[in-house]
């Protein structure tokens, strides 16, 4: 019998894993572990209550330290089933995004060919997000698998959005530094995903008095009205959208562009590519 306390902050998500596969046998006879992996690669099965603890657990750690990615990322997965519900339906009702859903492609490295985007004019979509890889050091594939989410077209919607999010720093021209958080207000009220809720209200409290100022005053404001008004961004095929302005596209999905440029030193892009709150 597992106690609570036995949970405690959640060290790591592989502690996660350990204690649901362990419930998991215990309650069930040994034919129904063949479920792990079975709905997509790396799936573990839980029922409420372990979905419960494990929401609890990573919402503790993440409060403790927000760059806890592998935290967050359970969060996100065992809070987010209304949402995510909801954003499968938006991209069900959109040509481009049912289009998605159905051939299911990935951001990653291996998928990505870096030196055609390189070759693109400033200004370009492609070049834009080239730029925001290189000047912020992050990569596409540093986001986590998906575990924890029991439907296999959701736990594709919620990597689709783990696999946008780069792409929506180089849509609302921000970088990964403090003022991140704009990118946290936007995704709040473009996904309603509680995780991201969390990020939005829990955020600016890092902040320091001068950028708490800028957010509330300018970039928090924009990023909500655009997060409300924009067309879903998960419904959007921007691997074909490459060669398409950045301007341009803003101007498709109805975000303003910002209010004002925010840029990465290099000792920031530094620190961020180990510290950027990936959801």
């Amino acid at each position: 019998m597992y106690r609570i306390s036995t949970f405690g902050l959640l060290p790591n998500v592989l502690q996660c894993t350990v204690i649901c596969r362990a419930a998991f046998r215990q309650q069930h006879s040994s034919p129904l572990e063949s479920q792990y992996d079975r709905l997509y690669p790396g799936h573990i099965p839980t029922n409420p209550i372990q979905k419960a603890l494990l929401a609890v657990g990573s919402g503790l750690a993440a409060l403790q330290n927000p760059y806890r990615h592998d935290m967050v990322a359970v969060l996100g997965e065992t809070t987010g089933h209304l949402a995510l519900v909801r954003l499968r339906d938006q991209m069900k009702n959109d040509p481009e995004g049912s289009t998605i859903l159905r051939e299911r492609p990935r951001i990653r490295l291996s998928t990505l060919d870096l030196a055609h985007m390189a070759t693109l004019p400033d200004g370009s979509f492609g070049r834009e997000y080239l730029r925001f890889l290189e000047e912020n050091r992050v990569t596409p594939d540093s986001r986590a698998d998906v575990k924890f989410v029991d439907n296999e077209e959701l736990a594709y919607v919620i990597q689709r959005y783990r696999e946008v999010h780069d792409l929506l720093h180089t849509l609302l021209g921000m970088p990964t530094n403090m003022l991140e958080v704009a990118v946290k207000w936007f995704e709040a009220a473009q996904t309603g995903l509680p995780m991201c809720v969390l990020g939005a209200t829990l955020g600016p409290l890092r902040l320091s008095s001068s950028r708490l100022q800028t957010l509330a005053t300018s970039l928090g404001p924009w990023a909500l009205r655009s997060g409300r008004r924009a067309r879903c961004v998960l419904s959007i095929f921007y691997e074909r959208r490459w060669d398409q302005s950045l301007e341009e596209l803003r101007e498709e999905l109805d975000i303003e562009p910002p209010p004002l440029v925010v840029q990465a030193t290099k000792e920031k892009a530094a620190a961020n590519a180990d510290t950027e709150l990936v959801l």
